[in-house]
């Protein structure tokens, strides 16, 4: 998906079409199987979300929902649990409505400071020796590069911020749904 710039409806519009399309990878039965169901439920959660905000106008929930959820299902395929056929954050090449930018601000710095606060308040999960404690060091490092990336964006670009801050966010959050970390903060900052 990160092949070209999109527009807000494109990006809405590949996620819903992804999130359709995701299948397990895993045996249902199996406990990895539970945890592909439940990071299925959770994409279909944010591309519900998505497309009820978008039907309301309200493109700043609706992207930022999309692009969360994209993050939930890029990081189960990348953690195999789901066939999913997507990888990466969409850069945006549309605005906002002007008189959507104060929410876009807003929204956007709250999501900064909860990503910021969400990798303080993790830990890995797996002992150290183990290939799940290298997936967890792999998230938390590209989690932590992705919101570094995202803090040089601001302000110029709040669009694309966002789309970052959210993107990385649903990442950290199914990297703690799989069981590769520890919450040790503030547990508000994760769907657990």
């Amino acid at each position: 998906m990160n092949d070209k710039e999109m527009s807000i409806e494109e990006q809405i519009k590949a996620f819903e079409t992804a999130a359709n399309a995701a299948a397990p990878a895993v045996p249902k039965e199996s406990v990895l199987g539970k945890t592909a169901a439940e990071i299925l439920e959770m994409v279909s959660s944010y591309a519900s979300d998505a497309q009820v905000f978008y039907r309301k106008g309200d493109l700043v929930n609706a992207f930022a929902a999309a692009a969360y959820g994209l993050g939930w299902l890029d990081c189960g395929g990348h953690l195999g649990y789901m066939n999913t056929g997507i990888s990466g954050c969409p850069m945006l090449e549309s605005a906002f409505p002007a008189e959507l930018m104060e929410k876009l601000e807003e929204k956007t710095f709250r999501y900064q400071r909860m990503l910021t606060g969400a990798l303080k308040a993790v830990s890995a999960a797996p002992d150290k020796e183990t290939a799940a404690a290298s997936a967890a060091s792999e998230i938390f490092s590209t989690v932590s590069s992705g919101l570094a990336y995202g803090e040089t964006v601001l302000p110029k670009d709040l669009v694309n911020a966002l789309c970052i801050f959210s993107y990385w966010y649903g990442w950290l959050d199914c990297g703690v749904r799989a069981g590769l970390f520890v919450i040790t903060g503030d547990r508000h900052l994760f769907t657990i």
